[in-house]
């Protein structure tokens, strides 16, 4: 962090926690139990997003729903703005199970732009035909420059493009936290698609 950014912590370990929860039960009221639901995370911190409220739901109802794992980076659409020898981490995409004619609940940890919600989409439908589609996020943070919306949201924290909001869960980051960091402006049209 540059000496200028100051941070201020949004989420604690337990506020997630109650965020994992309280979707979870949405998740259930809204579709009435579990039938036809499957979970599917988007790489890298949806994925683990999507394993705890997995396991929220097997907890409430008893039975374990489907979950899949799906990277998006060939779906984006600022890959042609990435330059030098940068190239894109991709990471694996894991739907082992029909999608077709489910209600799938896509898991993301922020939804800012919309444009890793657009590109989820596109490959969701390489993979098959769901009955409906959901999103669950983690925080949105607004600023959006497509028309998505979150079905299922921890924390609206609406944001100026001069934030930075960061989530570090701890299957990947080793600890749970959201922070809000204030910073240099960020040009959301030529940042890679990771929110």
């Amino acid at each position: 962090m540059d000496a200028g950014t100051t941070k201020k912590q949004i989420l604690s370990e337990e506020d997630i926690q109650r965020a994992i929860a309280r979707i979870a039960h949405e998740i259930l009221e809204r579709n009435a139990g579990v039938e036809d639901l499957v979970l599917v995370g988007i790489q890298r911190r949806g994925v683990p997003l999507a394993g705890r409220i997995r396991a929220k739901v097997a907890e409430i109802e008893g039975i374990h729903v489907p979950m899949g794992v799906l990277d998006i980076t060939y779906y984006r659409d600022d890959l042609s703005t990435i330059s030098g020898n940068t190239l894109p981490v991709v990471h694996e995409t894991a739907v082992r199970f029909p999608i077709d004619g489910k209600v799938v609940v896509l898991v993301d940890d922020v939804l800012y732009t919309g444009r890793t919600i657009r590109a989820a989409l596109d490959a969701l439908m390489d993979i098959g035909r769901p009955k409906k589609i959901q999103l669950a996020a983690l925080v949105d943070r607004g600023l959006r420059e497509l028309p998505i919306q979150a079905d299922f949201v921890g924390k609206d924290l609406p944001t100026s493009c001069r934030e930075t909001v960061s989530v570090c869960l701890r299957e990947i980051d080793n600890k749970d936290e959201v922070v809000l960091s204030m910073g240099q402006q960020r040009q959301a049209r030529n940042q890679p698609i990771d929110t």
